[in-house]
């Protein structure tokens, strides 16, 4: 017979490293030889599993048997297993296979071509699926329970880390993996966020951004330009605070399992929770259905800033009598109309006045900047050791980094190496990481240096003044600037307003004021928050 042969295995894994393939190759065809078949064709199928029919040398083997006239005239496979581990299933197919004239053969379990021949080989199939079902079950278990433990199940591990071997031992002789920080990546990971909260050079930076910055300097995503799929993962996913799960993904439906199923790992922290919370919080205030993108650039004063104190909604601006009248309105209103909050409209003018009155009279004055500044200064002297060994631990990390760089270099000047593209691109990836951590280095001291300590009573007194005058100014661009940078929400209960903001991006914003006396032309980058003690200023 003219005859085809069928080869798979359920793993890339099995298909990369085992010799389950070549051998079942082997049989077949020397099974063929010695039974007179010639194998007109070959189809393999590295790493499927078979409980379902997709598959795609599997597709092509069903579309090649059923031409007219058919590409073969049997099927050889080493076992039923190999064709199919789905009693039903199998049966579909050899039915659909036999109106065509074309025959499921088995090397290890053949069958006779009759009706006793067709149930065994149901009885066959039954009981594959079934072995199949409990070893998913029993690898399940144990792949759960391995996760428990502390070990990584998966082959690739998440940007910012390694799989690396412990002492333990697995399956088929391997060692147990266990997740580590990657300090290259990892580096990269504490920037992203970095510049997700604080901007670079006084601009603020978006995912998009972000990602191109990234690019631009070369430090890629393995290999890959950031795109803004990537750089939003990395600022969502919870694993950087050390809240990393398996069994969230069914491998199958690609749906999520419920919470209940999923198994929490312990992995070492690249982001503090802190941290992550700030960056959760900033990430859904920008999103298109809490905050539309033309806040940023709308001319209303305290849009983007003004929050319902009744429901916590958003307040936008409506209009009446054809454009007239302005006023704040709650989003929950505006949307689900009034029943579903109780809050009052509030006149735009009215409201500006008063938030920009209260600010410069009560908030920004030289003795209430002062006070927030000796509380700023306090919380920095108790996180004082804190920073100075994360210093110390990056700069070890920076002398590893650039010794590696001149081991390759004196390699390569002495010729023990050569230059070509594997050693570029690892030239490369040590520029990158030795580049991440001087910037992660100047984040960590940026974020204790601000020179609260220097800050004279005149700096103080001369910054709150002229700031009182900018915010006070009418059609003054840099008011809804500083807003933007020292306020982070004012809350709007009556006729209360709860004002909420940042001491440290204050602090800055007196330094970069001092510098531009009776001007403040420079907007400072931001730096969450000032109202340490949850008190609030209203």
């Amino acid at each position: 017979m003219h005859v085809a042969l069928y080869a798979r295995v359920s793993t890339t894994r099995q298909a990369d490293n085992d010799l389950s393939i070549p051998d079942q190759l082997r049989q077949l065809n020397e099974w063929c030889k010695a039974n007179g078949h010639l194998v007109v064709h070959e189809y393999v199928e590295p790493g499927a599993s078979a409980t379902d029919d997709k598959r795609p040398a599997f597709q092509q083997l069903i579309n090649d048997a059923m031409q007219k006239p058919q590409a073969f005239e049997a099927i050889i496979i080493h076992s039923l297993s190999r064709f199919f581990r789905d009693a039903i299933q199998f049966g579909v197919y050899e039915r659909k296979l036999g109106k065509n004239k074309v025959k499921v053969i088995s090397i290890t379990q053949q069958t006779s071509d009759d009706s006793a021949g067709e149930m065994m080989r149901r009885i066959i199939s039954t009981f594959d699926e079934y072995n199949s079902k409990e070893n998913s079950k029993h690898t399940s278990r144990a792949m759960k329970e391995n996760a428990r433990q502390g070990y990584f199940n998966g082959s690739k591990p998440p940007f910012g880390y390694i799989a690396a071997s412990t002492e333990t031992d697995g399956s088929h002789g391997r060692k147990k993996k266990k997740l580590e920080i990657n300090e290259a990546e990892a580096g990269i990971v504490r920037m992203i966020y970095d510049l997700y909260l604080n901007g670079s050079q006084g601009r603020v930076m978006g995912i998009k951004e972000i990602g191109k910055h990234l690019t631009d300097k070369g430090l890629l995503m393995r290999g890959k330009p950031w795109g803004i799929q990537k750089v939003h993962k990395i600022l969502s996913d919870t694993l950087y605070m050390g809240d990393y799960y398996f069994n969230v993904i069914d491998s199958r439906t690609r749906q999520k399992r419920p919470p209940t199923e999923w198994v929490k790992t312990n992995i070492p922290v690249i982001i503090d929770a802190a941290e992550f919370e700030r960056v959760r919080a900033k990430r859904q205030l920008r999103t298109p259905d809490q905050t539309p993108p033309r806040i940023t650039t709308s001319p209303t004063l305290l849009t983007g800033l003004l929050k319902c104190g009744e429901c916590g909604g958003s307040m936008t601006l409506v209009t009446g009598k054809s454009g007239r009248y302005k006023y704040y309105k709650c989003t929950t209103r505006q949307n689900k109309g009034n029943h579903a909050c109780s809050s009052g409209n509030h006149p735009m003018e009215a409201t500006d006045q008063q938030v920009l009155n209260k600010l410069a009279d009560k908030v920004f004055t030289p003795e209430r900047v002062h006070s927030m500044m000796t509380a700023l200064r306090k919380r920095i002297k108790s996180s004082k050791d804190l920073q100075q060994q994360r210093v110390n631990e990056l700069n070890r990390q920076l002398k590893q980094i650039e010794a590696r760089q001149h081991n390759l270099l004196d390699a390569i000047e002495t010729g023990f190496v050569e230059l070509d593209e594997t050693v570029q691109r690892r030239a490369q990836q040590l520029k990158s990481a030795r580049e991440a951590l001087l910037i992660e280095q100047a984040g960590v001291r940026r974020e204790h240096s601000l020179p609260v300590d220097q800050l004279k009573a005149s700096q103080v007194e001369t910054f709150a003044k002229t700031l009182k005058a900018k915010l006070l100014a009418k059609d003054s661009a840099i008011a809804k600037s500083y807003l933007n940078l020292l306020v982070d929400k004012i809350v709007l209960v009556d006729k209360t307003a709860t004002i909420k903001g940042s001491y440290g991006a204050l602090a800055h914003a007196v330094t970069i004021g001092d510098k531009k006396v009776g001007h403040l032309k420079q907007v400072p980058t931001s730096i969450s928050v000032w109202c340490a003690r949850r008190d609030s200023n209203s």
